[in-house]
């Protein structure tokens, strides 16, 4: 049966997408080249950690949203949206092996007439040199001319109840003007504020803009982390004095290391050489390389505040609180927690995790000890660290109950723990 939207790509950016598209009366499928996750989502199964509920999924399912497997659905539909995971992979660039794989079952049943649409995080010029010859070979098809093709970088925030899908606003960037207004009223269905980029190129670099602000900025206050511990200041004061300042500033915090999806990108180290600069963002770099080192300052810190109480990490009992990468959520993507447990195993530290949101947790394929009773296990051990700042978790109380407690949030009442 033919339906107005496919979704391509059943993880962190199409779930969301294909709820909105399902609420706002969208007939919507959901394609994956992935067969996995159609399995689980027709048995009413999230198939990713910390994206949509299995409420979500059967409101979805009851909403008329079909997950298949069958590609053959991606040739019945008015407007496709690829939404397949880009990774960073070994060389810090973003591995674009499964953006190929959707592209290429599109082209291969892709119609005139038909919007295509790119919301996968990408380095700048993806939509025009590597998005576009793959549709354009695979379907005999010109875009532009015989589909419409933009660019619309997701801006999905998960677990922010504030900033929706509804309320976000979208920017979008088409090959022509046609290719834009065409992308424009598919958004306008789902979105209050629809903003047009010049072209896909500004749409891809608004993405790179914002997820380099957010790292840049995380790894100027993890360096002043680390510089007001040595000098005896209090950091946490400094931010609250310093967002009182109504123009010029934008309060960020430190943590343990930085996780999601959005991974910094260096336009300079982009595959398409002869049409960029080629001159890294050495800011970019340098963030990365501090962002990077937060893990092992950790580490540093738990040593130190271990040995000042006269312990060893070797044979030390370690509680980890919270290992998502952010609050109230189970996305566990990139967070530093996995880091911070290695290290700390490989010291000879006993690991054991408390977080709700998460019952089942691995590190190194093996799983690690689960705290039935927070504050009981926080009383056991001998160094109990704060990871993530999750709502349902009563520092204060904690602060009591544990031998030592590291907070590197700064979530605790001052004085209460020490602080990163």
């Amino acid at each position: 049966m033919p339906a107005d939207l496919a979704v391509i790509g059943l993880g962190h950016l199409g779930l969301p997408l294909a709820q909105a598209a399902v609420a706002a009366g969208i007939d919507t499928v959901g394609y994956d080249t992935d067969p996995r996750p159609c399995t689980e989502l027709a048995a009413g199964r999230t198939p990713v950690e910390g994206s949509l509920t299995a409420s979500d999924i059967r409101r979805m399912l009851s909403g008329g949203f079909r997950p298949t497997s069958n590609a053959a659905e991606l040739g019945r539909v008015r407007t496709a949206v690829i939404c397949a995971p880009t990774p960073l992979g070994a060389d810090r660039t973003l591995d674009l092996t499964a953006l190929g794989d959707a592209a290429r079952a599109l082209a291969a049943r892709l119609r005139p007439h038909t919007t295509v649409l790119l919301e996968s995080s990408v380095p700048p010029g993806t939509t025009e040199n590597f998005l576009r010859p793959l549709l354009e070979e695979g379907s005999g098809l010109r875009a532009g001319r015989d589909f419409h093709l933009a660019c619309s970088p997701s801006r999905l925030d998960p677990g922010n109840r504030t900033h929706i899908y509804a309320n976000t606003p979208k920017v979008i960037g088409g090959l022509t003007s046609a290719c834009t207004e065409s992308a424009a009223a598919f958004y306008g269905r789902l979105t209050d504020k629809v903003v047009r980029a010049r072209g896909p190129r500004e749409a891809e670099m608004t993405k790179v803009l914002e997820t380099n602000f957010r790292h840049v900025n995380i790894a100027l206050v993890n360096e002043m982390a680390v510089l007001c511990h040595d000098l005896g200041v209090d950091l946490w004061d400094v931010i609250r004095c310093a967002e009182t300042k109504p123009f010029g500033f934008q309060p960020f915090r430190p943590g343990p290391g930085v996780g999601g999806h959005g991974a910094p990108v260096d336009p300079g180290y982009l595959p398409y050489s002869t049409r960029t600069p080629g001159h890294p963002l050495r800011m970019v770099s340098l963030a990365q390389e501090i962002n990077d080192r937060m893990p092992s300052y950790v580490i540093q810190r738990c040593a130190t505040l271990l040995n000042e109480h006269g312990k060893s990490v070797r044979g030390a009992r370690v509680l980890l609180l919270g290992v998502t990468y952010k609050p109230d959520s189970a996305d566990q993507e990139a967070s530093p927690a996995r880091e911070i447990a290695t290290r700390l195993m490989d010291m000879g530290a006993q690991i054991g995790y408390h977080d709700p949101h998460v019952l089942d947790w691995r590190v190194r394929e093996l799983p690690v000890p689960r705290a039935d009773s927070l504050y009981e296990a926080a009383a056991g051990a001998d160094l109990t660290v704060l990871l993530q700042q999750h709502r349902t978790y009563d520092l204060q109380g904690l602060a009591v109950k544990a031998q030592l407690l590291l907070d590197t949030r700064g979530a605790t009442p001052a004085g209460a723990a020490h602080r990163l």
